[in-house]
């Protein structure tokens, strides 16, 4: 790195500009524009019937890492906002941690594509998430 360059935001920087997900007990592990690691600990506050983390706690979490994943790659200074986001279900979480991992599919000028997994404590994929991210520009504050 050169001297005119500076490091890019810590996940610590990138988790405070999230509030809502701080407050969902998200963490942030890994933030590089080719990756994105988080987590989301079990909780019963974040359950629904029978103890099961809820669905909408599970796509908080990949909504929250995706968004970083997509905001590592848009120009400096340009932000993103998700458009769009689909989440497959796949097994209940009823202890434990939810670890995301999101990766860009697709990165353009007007639109970033993240898929994001999520896994349990034993590695198996309880959810799958891919959201559309739009690229606002740095220079209107606007769509790109």
């Amino acid at each position: 790195m050169s001297p005119s360059e500076s490091p890019g935001p810590t996940p610590a920087d990138l988790l405070a500009a999230m509030p809502f997900a701080a407050h969902l007990g998200v963490e942030l592990h890994e933030a590089a524009p080719e990756r994105a690691v988080g987590s989301l600990a079990w909780s019963p506050e974040s359950c629904t019937v029978g103890g099961v983390l809820h669905g909408g706690a599970l796509m908080a979490l990949a909504d929250s890492v995706g968004a970083v994943c997509a905001y590592l790659n848009v120009p400096p200074g340009a932000g993103t906002s998700t458009v769009e986001s689909k989440t497959n279900f796949l097994r209940g979480v009823a202890s434990g941690k939810v670890h995301a991992t999101a990766r860009p599919l697709h990165v353009g000028g007007t639109l970033v594509v993240v898929q994001t997994d999520l896994r349990d404590d034993q590695d198996r994929l309880v959810g799958q998430t891919t959201q559309t991210q739009i690229v606002l520009d740095p220079k209107h504050g606007s769509m790109g």
